[in-house]
């Protein structure tokens, strides 16, 4: 979970990200860490700034060969 995306939006300040779309989240990364167990696998959930975090992870991991990722599409 990236902390900017709780934060006011650059147009009117409004929060970008708000409770019930929150509860929808976690909601639904709950899920899905439920049905990943169930297949015998986990789900990796850490709170920061993405950059900074697959980096930690990379290093805690030690054998990363490829990291895939997406750019979030921002309108203007």
């Amino acid at each position: 979970f990236d902390p900017r995306h709780y934060l006011g939006t650059h147009c009117y300040g409004f929060p970008k990200t708000g409770p019930h779309r929150l509860r929808f989240l976690l909601e639904s990364v709950k899920d899905l860490r439920e049905t990943l167990k169930k297949k015998g696998s986990t789900l990796v959930v850490r709170k920061g700034k993405p950059e900074a975090v697959v980096c930690d992870l990379i290093t805690q991991l030690g054998s990363v060969s490829a990291v895939a990722f997406h750019e979030e599409v921002r309108e203007i």
